[in-house]
C-alpha cells in the first residue's frame, strides 16, 4: 500500500492532527539536518579540503540523494523503525504519544548543539519513541524487543567496527604512500576527502533519512485512526520530501558540531581524514544494507577516533571523547525519559 501525494494533501484537511504531526516529524528531520549531518563534512572542513560553506551545500545535496537512492533501493532501516514500537490499538493517544516523543526529540537536539556535542539523533528518536511507547501502555509492552536488538548491534557495530575501520585504512593508507611524494599525494588526498565527504553524506542521508520516514508513515496512518497498517510502501514523494527538509537543515550550518568533531577531537592531516571518510562510509554502507539503524554520529565520530588512534593514542583528546561518550551514554535514558514524561503530560492536557 502506498499513498499518493494527492492522497496525503486531502488527509491534511480530512485530519487536523495530521497537520500537527507532520510539521513535528519534519522539525525532527530539520534539526537532524542541521547538527547531525555536519558530522558527515567535519574532516574534510577540518583539513582544509574544502570550505564550510560550499562543504554544508554539498553535505545538503548529497543527503537529498542518500535518502532517494537507497530507500528505492533498500528500506529495511526505514521498516525497523517503523516497526520498532507499538503505541496500542486506541489511535488518539498514541498520536499524542508519538508527538510528544518528537518534541523530546527536538528538545535533546537542540540542548546538544547549543553546546556543540554531536549527539545521536538516531539514539535520541529511537529513545524517544520506547519512552512514549512505555508510557502509553503503562510498561514495556509497546516494546518490540526484535528491532531493538537490531539497535543494540547497530551501537556495537558503529563502535568497534568504525574504531577497527578507522585504524586499519589509515595503515593501509600509509603503506600504498609511503614512499610517494609528500606534495602530490597531499593534493590526490585533498580531492579524495572531497569525494569521501561526499559519500559520507550520501550513506547520512541513506541512514538517517529512512529512520525519519518511518516515523513519518507511523505518524501519518495513526492520525487517520490506524493501528495496523499492514505492508507499507514509502512513496517516492515522501523520500523527497525528507531529503529536502533534511538537506534544508544542513545548509543552515552546524560549524560548532563540525568544529568538535573535525578540529577538537584529533588533529587530522589531509590523508587521515579521507581515510576516516572511507572508514565510516564503508560501516554504513554495510549497516544500511543489512538493515540495521546505526548512528552515523558515533560511526563517524569512532572512525576519526581510530584514525588518530593509529599513529599514537596521544593524537587523540580524550577530554572531548569523554563528553562526546557521556553524552551517547546519557541519550536513552535522558531522551527516553523526557519522552515519557512528555507523553503522560500530553495525555492529560490533551
Amino acid at each position: 500500500m502506498t499513498l499518493t501525494i494527492q492522497e496525503f494533501l486531502s488527509q491534511l484537511a480530512s485530519y487536523p492532527a495530521l497537520i500537527v504531526t507532520t510539521l513535528l516529524v519534519l522539525a525532527v528531520i530539520l534539526v537532524n539536518g542541521w547538527t547531525d549531518a555536519p558530522n558527515a563534512i567535519a574532516t574534510c572542513v577540518s583539513t582544509r579540503a574544502m570550505k564550510a560553506g560550499p562543504a554544508i551545500l554539498m553535505a545538503a545535496v548529497f543527503n537529498l540523494l542518500g535518502v532517494v537512492c537507497m530507500t528505492l533501493i533498500n528500506n529495511q532501516v526505514a521498516m525497523t523503525i517503523y516497526n520498532m514500537v507499538d503505541f496500542g490499538a486506541q489511535t488518539d493517544k498514541a498520536l499524542v504519544a508519538l508527538c510528544a516523543a518528537l518534541v523530546a526529540i527536538v528538545l535533546w537536539a537542540t540542548l546538544a548543539w547549543k553546546f556543540g556535542i554531536p549527539t545521536s539523533e538516531s539514539h535520541a528518536l529511537i529513545a524517544g519513541l520506547s519512552g512514549a511507547a512505555i508510557a502509553i501502555n503503562n510498561g514495556l509492552d509497546g516494546i518490540n524487543a526484535s528491532e531493538w536488538l537490531k539497535v543494540l548491534y547497530g551501537l556495537v557495530l558503529s563502535t568497534l567496527l568504525g574504531f577497527g575501520m578507522g585504524m586499519l585504512t589509515v595503515k593501509l593508507v600509509e603503506g600504498i604512500f609511503r614512499h610517494k611524494n609528500r606534495l602530490k599525494t597531499n593534493n590526490i588526498f585533498r580531492k579524495g576527502q572531497i569525494g569521501g565527504a561526499a559519500a559520507m553524506a550520501f550513506m547520512h542521508g541513506a541512514q538517517d533519512g529512512q529512520k525519519f520516514i518511518g516515523v513519518f508513515l507511523l505518524g501519518m496512518y495513526l492520525a487517520k485512526g490506524q493501528s495496523d497498517t499492514g505492508a507499507v510502501g514509502v512513496p517516492l514523494w515522501l523520500m523527497i520530501l525528507c531529503a529536502l527538509i533534511m538537506g534544508l537543515g544542513t545548509s543552515i550550518g552546524g560549524y560548532r558540531i563540525i568544529k568538535a568533531v573535525g578540529m577538537s577531537m584529533a588533529k587530522l592531516e589531509t590523508y587521515q581524514g579521507f581515510s576516516a571518510d572511507i572508514a565510516a562510509t564503508s560501516c554504513l554502507l554495510i549497516s544500511s544494507v543489512t538493515g540495521i539503524p546505526v548512528s552515523t554520529t558515533h560511526t563517524k565520530t569512532t572512525a576519526i577516533m581510530g584514525v588518530g588512534a593509529a599513529r599514537s593514542l596521544r593524537r587523540v583528546n580524550w577530554g572531548v571523547v569523554k563528553e562526546m561518550v557521556l553524552t551517547w551514554v546519557l541519550t536513552f535514558p535522558g531522551c527516553g525519559l523526557i519522552g515519557f514524561l512528555m507523553a503522560k503530560l500530553f495525555i492529560i492536557l490533551f
